[in-house]
C-alpha cells in the first residue's frame, strides 16, 4: 500500500517532496524527474527552487520528462505544457531546457510520438521520481477512466469533465483541445518513486477511490496501489473520505526515522 501523509497545507506537502528531490539530485546529479503540470505541484516546484538556491545545488545534469501535452495547440501557445513547464519548472529551478522533454514535440509523426517518448525515457535510464496530481475523474496524467493499467505513452481523447476543469486556463472552453498525448499508466508505474498530491474537498472522492477502492481502470489513480514506492500527500480536506485516515496518521507517527520518505 502507498504511504499516505495527511498534511496541514500545500506548502507543507511541497516542502516534503522538494526535500526528497533535492537530496536525490545531490546524490545523483543526473537524476531524472517526471514533471506534472497544473496547480497541484506548484508548491513542490516553489520549495525546490528555494532549496536549490539556498544550498547551491548543481542542477545542470538533471533531466526531466513532462507527463503530457495537448495535441493541436500552435507552437508557443502559453497554455501548451511546453510553455507551462518552461515557465513553472525549468526557469525557476534553473534546469537545462534541452534536457527537459515534453511528449510529442520531437516526434517524427503524431502516430509514432508515443513510441518516441517511451524510447527517450528508456534511454535516460527511466524516471527516478514522478510527481503526480489527480483529477476529479480519478485521472493521472491524461489517463481518463477506462485507460489500461498497462498503457504506454499515446494519444488520448480528453473527457468532457477534464475539458471543463481545464477551461479556466483558456479564453473559451471551446479552445481546450480535444486530444492530448500522455504517458500511460504503465509508463508511470515504471518510475522508481511516485509522489501523488491532492488538495481540497473536490479531490476527496477521487483520492478515496484511488487509495481504498479496488484497483480498476475505472479509477486510474488506483494504479498507485500497485507501486512498490508510492507516497501520497493530501491535506485534511482531500482526506475527508479516507476510512483509514487514523491509521495513516498512526503509521507516520510511528515510522522508523531510517525509512525516510
Amino acid at each position: 500500500m502507498a504511504e499516505v501523509l495527511i498534511v496541514r497545507s500545500q506548502e507543507e506537502a511541497g516542502s516534503i517532496v522538494a526535500r526528497s528531490i533535492a537530496d536525490l539530485i545531490v546524490s545523483r546529479p543526473d537524476a531524472v524527474l517526471g514533471l506534472a503540470t497544473g496547480s497541484t505541484p506548484l508548491a513542490v516546484y516553489a520549495a525546490l527552487a528555494q532549496i536549490i538556491e539556498a544550498e547551491g545545488i548543481d542542477v545542470s545534469g538533471v533531466r526531466g520528462f513532462a507527463l503530457d501535452e495537448y495535441v493541436g495547440l500552435p507552437q508557443g501557445h502559453p497554455e501548451s505544457y511546453r510553455a507551462v513547464i518552461t515557465r513553472e519548472v525549468v526557469e525557476p529551478l534553473g534546469l537545462d531546457p534541452a534536457k527537459v522533454l515534453v511528449p510529442g514535440e520531437n516526434a517524427t509523426s503524431i502516430q509514432t510520438a508515443g513510441e518516441d517518448y517511451e524510447a527517450a525515457i528508456a534511454a535516460a535510464g527511466g524516471v527516478d521520481v514522478q510527481i503526480l496530481g489527480i483529477g476529479r475523474t480519478g485521472h493521472i496524467g491524461f489517463n481518463e477512466p477506462g485507460s489500461s493499467l498497462a498503457s504506454h505513452t499515446r494519444v488520448k481523447t480528453l473527457a468532457e469533465a477534464t475539458k471543463r476543469d481545464n477551461a479556466r486556463f483558456f479564453d473559451s472552453p471551446d479552445d481546450v483541445p480535444i486530444h492530448c498525448i500522455t504517458q500511460g499508466i504503465g509508463t508511470i508505474l515504471r518510475a522508481r518513486h511516485l509522489f501523488l498530491l491532492a488538495f481540497g474537498a473536490a479531490k476527496a472522492e477521487a483520492i478515496a477511490a484511488a487509495l481504498e477502492g479496488p484497483v480498476s481502470a475505472s479509477s486510474p489513480g488506483s494504479a498507485v496501489q500497485l507501486h512498490p514506492h508510492a507516497t501520497v500527500l493530501v491535506d485534511e480536506d482531500a482526506a475527508t473520505d479516507l476510512r483509514l485516515a487514523d491509521y495513516y496518521r498512526y503509521a507516520v507517527a510511528n515510522k522508523p526515522d531510517w525509512q525516510g520518505v
